[in-house]
């Protein structure tokens, strides 16, 4: 198949979604489908190479804030539109990307949604225009706020449209209350739109089909994978033997992700005289570096941030590491998590987890068998099931092993694209089916 992959760029930021869209790319490619990962907005920033490399990159992130803003600038030259979409300002504008909240993409997130109605309908035609000239046989928009494309894409391409779902709840949830009935209203309108949706798991999949009212037979259920390259399948003991113990945490360094818990839940465990490090990775943005300031402070003040480490911002093989450093690992979100790609980067690792009983983490830790729930929003509550796994090294290990090899067989890069590449040929078949009854 000739696939077209439509990911937006997050800018200095890591994003799980892009990279699972990468991964995803990646190994299609290897399967032998034809696919062009076009990147949206802003530069995409991977710990991983780059399949987008060589794509342009549509709705520039500049140009489509100040066709926001400035109605005159929808008008603007073609030279002037290139000039600023050039790579070099637009990996500027990247630098600023980390400091926007939801909070202030109301009006933009609707303008996005309304597609050919809205504010930014020619960077959308340009697409297109750029589109045709790729022949594709099927379009994947990376999440559900890109859905304001497909009705045009579809009536200009005569292909189909799937969309994955990714986490986008959360963000839609978070707009300021004068846009958001209208943002989910929009969306659920375009959702009609897409010809079939991925979610990565039950949870989130059914969450989605409710919101935006689609039929279940639109939807399919795929969960993410990682590439496995740089872990390593052992077998017998895995659990760390370490003295002391190793907590560790990898995700954005957010409140949103559970970093506060994590860190109150480490500060009981002193308490209590365990003897424990606490290591903390993950992106770490303009906006996130407050939040770590604060938390920093807050060590100190407990006389423990001598036994904390921090690493902001690591590349793969610095990732692989410190996940392999660790004895047990938790990323307690707050809100509903889709999936939780860092879960099964810390199993892949052979690290045991704790997460919260919330959102997809039961699903997965029971498709998996490589962690205990605990109960969500509860530092107590995850400082009890933590210090349990570390009083219980056989247990421990046990599900690190199990979780180790769940990762292997089933959540790895190559098992997802197979799975995706079988969802995307039953979608052309339909499509096409459809069609001709028409």
């Amino acid at each position: 198949m000739n696939i077209i992959q439509i990911t937006p760029g997050a800018g200095k930021m890591f994003c799980g979604a892009c990279m699972r869209d990468n991964a995803l790319v990646a190994d299609l490619r290897k399967l032998g489908h034809d696919v062009l990962m076009i990147p949206l907005y802003l530069p995409l920033t991977l710990d991983e190479e780059d399949q987008s490399a060589g794509t342009p990159n549509f709705f520039s992130g500049i140009n489509v804030y100040l066709q926001q803003k400035l109605p005159i600038f929808r008008k603007s030259p073609d030279w002037l539109r290139n000039l600023l979409a050039s790579p070099k300002l637009l990996n500027l504008a990247a630098g600023s990307a980390g400091k926007t909240r939801a909070q202030d993409l109301g009006d933009m997130t609707l303008s996005i949604l309304r597609g050919e109605q809205g504010n930014q309908a020619r960077e959308l035609e340009e697409l297109i225009v750029w589109l045709k000239t790729q022949k594709p046989d099927l379009i994947c928009l990376s999440n559900a706020l890109l859905t304001g494309m497909a009705r045009r894409l579809k009536s200009e391409l005569h292909v189909p449209v799937v969309c994955s779902l990714q986490g986008e709840d959360w963000f839609l949830d978070s707009l300021t209350e004068d846009c958001r009935a209208l943002a989910w209203q929009t969306l659920s309108e375009r959702a009609a739109e897409v010809d079939m949706f991925i979610a990565p798991s039950h949870y989130f999949g059914e969450l989605m089909r409710k919101r935006l009212s689609f039929s279940a037979d639109k939807l399919r259920v795929v969960p993410n994978g990682i590439h496995l390259n740089g872990y390593e399948l052992v077998q017998g003991s895995k659990f760390k033997v370490q003295s002391p113990p190793v907590l560790g945490y990898f995700a954005r360094m957010c409140p949103e992700k559970g970093l506060n818990d994590l860190v109150e839940a480490y500060l009981l465990l002193r308490e209590r005289g365990r003897n424990l490090k606490l290591k903390i990775g993950g992106s770490c943005g303009p906006a996130d570096e407050p939040v770590v300031n604060v938390l920093k402070q807050r060590l100190e003040a407990r006389k423990v941030l001598g036994d904390v480490e921090f690493h902001p911002n690591t590349d793969r093989a610095e990732k692989i590491e410190f996940l392999k450093s660790l004895t047990v690992f938790s990323a307690p979100a707050l809100y509903g998590e889709a999936f939780g790609l860092y879960v099964i980067e810390a199993m892949a690792a052979g690290v045991p987890v704790v997460q919260p009983d919330t959102a997809g983490f039961p699903e997965l830790l029971a498709s998996t068998g490589g962690g205990v729930l605990c109960q969500p929003g509860d530092p107590v509550a995850l400082a009890d099931a933590i210090e349990k796994l570390l009083a219980d090294p056989a247990h421990a290990r046990a599900l690190g092993e199990a979780g180790q090899k769940a990762v292997f067989a089933r959540f790895n890069a190559k098992t997802m694209a197979e799975q995706i590449a079988n969802v995307y040929s039953a979608a052309v078949q339909n499509f096409k089916l459809v069609n001709r009854k028409s």
